[in-house]
């Protein structure tokens, strides 16, 4: 008898095996399995493919630009480099995913203040590269605390904002403009005007979402011009970059240096390695390796690449029709558009119609701060997307408090 059921269970073992990450598996791996954006989640993978082949044609490029003579130098330093913070950053990017919302909440608040707390230490204690201090050196490397604020950031607006629903009497409006306020002041003291921006209209975004009254919007939108022109008459980055986009004059050569590096290739390209107009980037791996593609892959794969930037925004957007969680809703569409808007400026400074921003292109520039901190963003985002299949919603209906904020 004992045998014999001992020969049931083996024989059952297979088909027991088969059922894992099943529907009802209640592991915390079958839930996230299930729950996940899976179509998100490819979506970026295949971005970082795609980064990781670019970095290989940007490479030789960047390494004969900065080796220093170096032999040691290889003309792949920043593709191998690469792989070492992909293979980081993929498990930072799914761990997060499978946090629970709460958890996530708790980390992003944690990780605001956190580096909030560094970003006022940066001009102190940062080495000053290229004439900005945006890094503090840990002795193993640097970390740059702006790119690991932007998702934190994102996500405790979100929650800020959110608290309205609870207490209509907090004065969140108010409470999330100085702090955005004090952020754009810290990212304009290293100096670094193209994150304050994009710090800056996540904020405007998302107040928008939050159903701020249009009032306040158009305030806010005109006093984003009239900051634009103090910045150009008082604050000699913007008056450098501007100057250059307008009138041709320093940083504008490198910019037009891209546009011709970009079409250079025609539709399809010179082809992997062929390129020779990217050794003329000063940045090619990173700022400048939008323009890199346009050479030896075409301005097919160019466009290839945005449109498959612009399918991740729509995915996450149309998915929040669906929910009905006011904190899920401004977290995750706090952190697409912000994902988008650094890859639009990487995109229109690399086309020429946008001075440059010293921007890195998502998941696609080289970099161990920038993949690192894209890794954390995407993986909050993953997380406050995830949707339990078991739940039913109205695919039409979202629910909202329908109050707007004032000031």
């Amino acid at each position: 008898m004992k045998n014999a059921l001992s020969g049931k269970l083996k024989a059952a073992a297979p088909f027991a095996d088969s059922n894992r990450y099943g529907r009802s598996d209640t592991s915390a791996v079958g839930r996230w399995f299930w729950e996940i954006d899976k179509v998100l989640l490819l979506l970026v993978s295949v971005l970082i493919g795609i980064g990781l082949i670019a970095v290989a044609a940007a490479s030789p490029a960047s390494a004969e630009r900065y080796s220093g003579g170096s032999v040691q130098f290889s003309g792949l330093h920043y593709f191998y480099r690469q792989i070492v913070w992909i293979a980081i950053g993929i498990p930072v990017m799914i761990g997060i995913s499978m946090m629970p919302r709460e958890r996530a909440r708790r980390l992003s608040l944690f990780g605001a203040a956190f580096f909030f707390v560094m970003l006022i230490f940066v001009p102190v204690l940062g080495p000053e590269v290229n004439g900005a201090r945006r890094w503090i050196n840990f002795g193993l490397g640097q970390v740059q605390p702006s790119e690991f604020l932007k998702p934190f950031f994102v996500v405790a607006m979100a929650w800020l904002l959110s608290l309205r629903e609870t207490d209509k009497s907090l004065p969140v409006f108010t409470l999330s403009a100085g702090l955005t306020g004090v952020v754009a002041v810290l990212l304009m003291a290293q100096p670094d005007f193209g994150s304050t921006i994009i710090f800056g209209a996540v904020w405007i975004a998302m107040l928008a979402l939050a159903g701020v009254n249009m009032r306040i919007l158009i305030g806010l939108g005109v006093a984003a011009i009239v900051g634009v022109i103090l910045a150009y008459f008082f604050y000699d980055v913007a008056t450098t970059r501007i100057d250059g986009f307008l009138y041709g004059e320093g940083d504008n050569f490198q910019v037009q240096n891209a546009m011709r590096t970009l079409t250079a290739g025609g539709l399809f390209g010179m082809g992997p390695g062929a390129g020779t107009r990217k050794f003329g980037l000063p940045e090619a791996h990173t700022d400048y390796i939008f323009s890199v593609i346009g050479e030896e892959f075409g301005l097919i794969a160019c466009l290839a690449i945005a449109l498959l930037y612009c399918t991740i925004i729509a995915r996450v957007l149309i998915k929040l029709l669906d929910e009905d969680n006011s904190f899920a809703i401004l977290a995750a569409a706090g952190l697409a558009i912000q994902f988008g808007l650094q890859a639009l400026i990487n995109m229109a400074v690399n086309v020429q119609i946008a001075p440059s921003k010293g921007m890195t292109l998502p998941f696609i520039s080289y970099g161990g701060s920038s993949m690192l901190a894209l890794s954390i963003g995407m993986g909050l985002l993953l997380a406050f997307t995830r949707r339990n299949p078991y739940l039913t919603r109205s695919p039409y209906v979202v629910k909202w408090s329908g109050e707007s904020l004032t000031a």
